[in-house]
């Protein structure tokens, strides 16, 4: 038993299992963002540009007259359709979000980036090259 909670402590510990947490718990955060960017800004833009922040009632197809109900008999739709504007929507959004994400790791990819040193030692393209023109000199 103690080599079981020995184990357990060592592999919650390590910098992994810890990693892993921040980074759900990051993405949870950034998750919050991007949707209140697509829902609250982009979808606005949507709504200037259309008249109404989301295509859900825009395009819907009405299959049938017949009124839904749920269990207690309670009207809930007044009819069948196919919600085109529903999946446009979802479409507009998965692109919004898909464009903020690229965005995110576009920067944090240009910020990761070490720049090399001043004073970097010569590679071995430079040393082999300088030893060519040195033998070059010779002849």
């Amino acid at each position: 038993m103690k080599k079981f909670v020995k184990e357990f402590r060592d592999f919650v510990i390590t910098g992994n299992m810890i990693e892993l947490a921040v980074g759900v718990i990051l993405a949870g955060a950034v998750g919050a963002v991007i949707k209140v960017f697509t829902e609250d800004v982009m979808m606005n833009l949507v709504a200037a540009i259309f008249g109404k922040p989301s295509f859900n009632d825009m395009l819907r197809l009405k299959l049938n007259d017949t009124p839904k109900t749920d269990a207690s008999g309670a009207v809930v739709a007044d009819g069948t359709y196919l919600e085109f504007g529903k999946l446009l929507t979802s479409i507009v959004t998965l692109l919004i979000t898909a464009l903020v994400l690229f965005l995110i790791i576009r920067a944090y990819n240009r910020l990761r980036r070490q720049k090399p040193p001043l004073d970097a030692p010569p590679t071995e393209v430079d040393l082999l090259i300088e030893i060519r023109d040195a033998l070059r000199e010779r002849a």
